[in-house]
């Protein structure tokens, strides 16, 4: 038989068991919000960053085209079918994002660059209200559309890619996966290499970008 002292004790401990129990199923669900990476974690900040990390698929090696469109930040409406053909360069931002801040006017000058040769769209996930992302894209003076979307379901489009924030994908002329880069891109040179050699459609052999400014 338990006595008192006992009994109050295990009372005690299972309060406390199940407040861990929660504690554990809470920090499973913010980790599944925030995304699954093995790149350099949240680092306090919230969001899952990437290292610049590039990976590139060979033509032979890429899947089928993706089908990503959406309601943009303007209200306007944007889809894959819009390219006409050409690579489509595609980053996933949102304005309270530090790497997503410095990166941003690196991008706008390659899409500059690249007028004719690609296309450049981003997929806004974060910002509470569609004004917030314009007011960033503005004072940097951004050309290109932006896909609202603050649930990340545009994302499933890009099939689990990309998982740090800020990411960048370029589809190659058939709407493929063609390449990705985790994380800021290291310098506009190194995304305006990228995008050419996908352009050139050579599948003979990887990319390869000299990641300089």
């Amino acid at each position: 038989m338990s006595t008192p002292g006992v009994a109050r004790r295990r009372a005690v401990r299972r309060p406390r068991a199940a407040v861990l129990g929660l504690v554990v199923a809470l920090l499973g669900v913010v980790g599944l919000s925030a995304g699954c990476s093995d790149l350099q974690g949240t680092s306090g900040k919230a969001y899952i960053t990437g290292d610049g990390q590039i990976s590139v698929w060979p033509d032979a090696e890429r899947g089928k085209a993706v089908a990503l469109e959406g309601t943009t930040l303007d209200g306007g409406t944007w889809s894959l079918a819009d390219a006409g053909g050409k690579p489509v360069v595609v980053n996933v931002w949102w304005s309270n994002c530090g790497p997503c801040r410095t990166e941003m006017p690196m991008l706008q000058a390659a899409a500059k660059e690249l007028t004719g040769t690609a296309t450049f769209v981003g997929i806004n996930t974060r910002d509470s209200s569609a004004d917030n992302g314009l007011a960033f894209e503005r004072s940097i003076g951004v050309s290109y559309p932006s896909i609202y979307s603050p649930d990340g379901k545009v994302l499933l489009a890009l099939k689990g890619l990309p998982r740090a924030l800020p990411s960048t994908v370029v589809l190659d002329a058939q709407g493929r996966i063609a390449a990705t880069i985790s994380g800021a891109i290291p310098s506009k040179l190194t995304l305006t290499e990228l995008v050419k050699c996908v352009a050139s459609g050579d599948a003979s052999q990887k990319c390869k970008v000299s990641g300089k400014s």
